[in-house]
């Protein structure tokens, strides 16, 4: 439905620069916008094409403001603000409260009048359903389990047991949370499967990416605070704590008994060996690895980036002679020959 820009103005506390009458129909990029169409601006990368927008509307700073040609709408976090303005523009479908009849509901479970359980959907025994909850095509939701108010659960999500989770959860396509974490002992006969005996707590707005995976703890539960995203192909092993408001990119892995702090940032393919501990507000470049504890706050990096391969194949000699190296320096230090 068309909202004027006035409007979006007053709701989204920004300072407009144009037509308050102005209608917004839909949102789109800086180069594809077209009139009736938000845009926005948070950086430089895209400055170039600001002057060329045929947008109805940009949101942007201040100090890009004299370089739109269209109306503006000023914010000092403009990519926050576009998101809060789409996400209203485009609102989540809303529940239709039923249960479909392919759905297999144990006796014992406890589903929210309010809440959607679609086709294909099957819910363990003794497990609940909050208020305003969407259980999507093919998903389970095991036994022993609390899915909190308000939740998304998309297309065959699977949450296997002894799970509890806070309100506002989305979960996307073949997520699996609940299974086993990777417990063996060694013997002389050869591996034995230690049990998992912990579970999984999720705590509010948190959102899980597709095909990522989150183990059941061994004895403690494995622990995702609040605020928590996590990307796509992402896996957290048994016992990991993930503190509040923590992002999480693409292909990371967590080794299990890790502990993470508030606000760390993990880029793609980076890693946490087990039983290490992050302090708060740490930053971990892609690829990265970590291999000891971190007690100070910061940007971290342990990956090279890429290289044309001549060059590449140099470091790598210079690297394979540095042992050699070490040796007659430290022989001149001691005026040996």
């Amino acid at each position: 439905m068309p909202v004027s820009l006035g409007e979006l103005a007053r709701q989204f506390d920004c300072k407009l620069l144009g037509d308050a009458e102005a209608q917004i129909v839909s949102v789109a990029s800086l180069s594809n916008a077209g009139p009736g169409s938000l845009s926005f601006l948070s950086g430089s990368a895209f400055k170039q094409q600001l002057a060329t927008t045929r947008a109805a509307a940009v949101v942007l700073r201040a100090a890009d403001a004299a370089d739109c040609p269209a109306a503006s709408l000023v914010h000092e976090d403009p990519y926050a603000c576009y998101a809060r303005i789409a996400a209203f523009l485009y609102p989540t479908p809303a529940i239709e409260p039923s249960i479909h009849p392919s759905a297999v509901v144990a006796p014992s479970a406890r589903i929210s009048p309010s809440a959607q359980i679609a086709a294909l959907v099957s819910i363990g025994d003794r497990s609940i359903v909050g208020d305003n909850t969407y259980i999507g095509p093919g998903s389970v939701v095991g036994a022993d389990c609390v899915i909190g108010n308000n939740g998304r659960l998309l297309t065959n999500v699977t949450v296997v047991r002894k799970v509890t989770t806070g309100d506002r959860l989305i979960l996307h396509p073949g997520v699996v949370i609940g299974s086993d974490g990777f417990g063996n002992a060694m013997t002389t006969d050869g591996w034995v499967k230690v049990p998992q005996l912990g579970g999984v707590r999720i705590g509010n707005d948190v959102e899980i990416g597709a095909n990522t995976t989150i183990d059941l703890g061994t004895l403690e539960d494995t622990v995702i605070d609040d605020g928590v995203r996590i990307d796509n192909l992402v896996h957290i092993a048994h016992n990991v704590k993930i503190g509040a408001h923590t992002a999480i990119t693409g292909q990371c892995g967590f080794s299990g008994s890790v502990v993470i702090g508030k606000r760390c940032m993990f880029a793609g393919q980076s890693g946490v060996a087990g039983h290490i501990t992050i302090c708060d507000d740490v930053v971990l470049y892609g690829k990265g690895l970590i291999t000891k504890d971190i007690t100070e706050p910061g940007i971290y990096s342990s990956s090279f980036p890429s290289e044309p391969v001549k060059e590449w194949n140099r470091m790598l000699a210079r690297f394979r002679r540095l042992g050699h190296l070490i040796e007659r320096v430290s022989k001149l230090e001691k005026g040996e020959s």
